[in-house]
């Protein structure tokens, strides 16, 4: 088995690899590898040739591919290296990966630290179990974009997609504008699963129907889709069966939601949070396990590429101070709890610290509303605190606080309507 070292071993070449790998360089790391399934690094931001990426960070507006392509320059100049091609099979205890190449076979990588940023993978027919027949035609909406952007296969020409995630709302556009006809969104919940904007320019601005509370009951076709029955679910998201209409197709696109890729977090023992799915992590984005750090997707499901860009910073500088040994070890450890009208908090806990440290924690609300005061809170003391016009279970909000001299109680995350 071949083997090499280095400070910082990076699982995958994504926008999270990328700012985290880069990051790490520039904080003093020595060597930094990224190591990447795919012949190319930029991840799922290759077929995303859609504008919208950068407003945040750039304060420009940039194609996927042009972001990905700033990301992979910065990590290029800095001296990251690139394995390509390889798959990683374990983390070691003892610090670094096994991972598999075509050309060198199995490789140990030896690493002082290691940064997961694996991204997520999208739920398929089989975790929805939607009953009918098994024709062709039936894709998720990240294959399909993939298949039509990268390469060139018109996947359908009346297409119906079930859920109003980004992605879905994305396609929905990209079919319309390659020709074909979308006959509905449709959304089992009642309220917008993704971003407000995508909904306007994908698909308000394309008189796309979206049909909130209702669902896919059946899948009818036998070589390819022919059509599909939906229906309008009750409270619990049953379907009612006498509300049942047929809507005839040959394409049905998922976009049901995305799930981190943990598989590997999983078998090295790091704790995973059972709401996001992703491994647990302080204010440094550390696991668990101190060697291993994790960021972006793999994490928690971003709604913006900006947002993974700076939290992966955040892993890579955290990285880099790690194997140099200045994270602190002696801090205390403060839970963040998620309180009513928030489903999850990001990071889980913080490591209070003597010094001025910025934490900006990420959360969702569990459902939609107007005026509404985002707080955290330590016993009855609010730490921070901000209205916002409306909030969205589609869309990240966050709080800024220090983790200078927060005391040893937990801090908890309320979303409350302001009367």
């Amino acid at each position: 088995m071949r083997e090499c070292g280095c400070d910082i071993a990076v699982i995958g070449a994504g926008p999270a690899g990328l700012a985290a790998a880069a990051a790490a360089k520039k904080q003093g790391a020595g060597r930094v590898i990224m190591i990447e399934r795919d012949r190319l690094p930029g991840g799922i931001l290759q077929q995303c040739i859609h504008a919208g990426f950068g407003l945040s960070y750039f304060n420009e507006e940039l194609t996927g591919p042009e972001y990905a392509g700033r990301f992979v320059e910065n990590a290029r100049a800095a001296g990251v290296e690139l394995m390509p091609d390889s798959m990683v099979l374990s983390i070691l205890k003892e610090g670094g990966v096994i991972c598999s190449n075509p050309e060198h076979g199995m490789i140990r990588v030896r690493a002082g630290a290691v940064v997961l940023a694996m991204g997520c993978r999208e739920r398929t027919r089989f975790n929805l179990r939607i009953p009918g027949t098994r024709p062709a035609g039936v894709y998720t909406a990240g294959s399909a974009q993939r298949l039509i952007n990268r390469q060139n296969h018109m996947v359908g020409k009346r297409v119906v997609i079930l859920g109003s995630g980004d992605i879905g709302m994305i396609m929905a556009r990209r079919m319309t504008l390659e020709g074909a006809r979308v006959e509905a969104v449709v959304e089992i919940m009642d309220y917008l699963a993704g971003l407000t904007r995508n909904k306007v320019q994908c698909l308000d601005d394309f008189s796309i129907p979206l049909l909130l509370g209702h669902t896919v009951t059946r899948i009818e076709g036998e070589k390819r889709v022919s059509g599909v029955w939906i229906a309008r679910v009750d409270g619990s998201r049953t379907p009612i069966l006498s509300t049942e209409t047929f809507i005839a197709c040959d394409t049905l696109l998922l976009s049901v939601g995305l799930l981190p890729e943990n598989e590997l977090t999983r078998a090295a023992g790091i704790e995973i949070s059972p709401v996001t799915n992703g491994p647990v992590v302080n204010q440094y984005m550390q696991t668990s396990r101190p060697d291993v750090f994790a960021c972006g997707n793999v994490v928690h499901v971003n709604d913006l590429a900006d947002n993974v860009s700076v939290e992966s910073e955040r892993a890579g500088i955290a990285a880099a101070k790690y194997v140099a040994g200045q994270i602190p070890v002696d801090g205390t450890d403060i839970p963040c709890t998620a309180g009513a009208g928030v489903r999850y908090v990001c990071p889980q806990h913080i490591l209070a610290d003597s010094e001025d440290c910025p934490v900006r924690l990420y959360f969702r609300v569990n459902a939609p509303g107007a005026g509404t005061r985002l707080i955290a809170r330590s016993g009855k003391t609010v730490l921070a605190s901000r209205t916002v016009p409306r909030v969205s279970p589609g869309e990240m909000e966050h709080l800024d606080l220090n983790a200078a001299n927060l005391g040893g109680t937990g801090i908890c995350v309320t979303a409350e309507e302001v009367e």
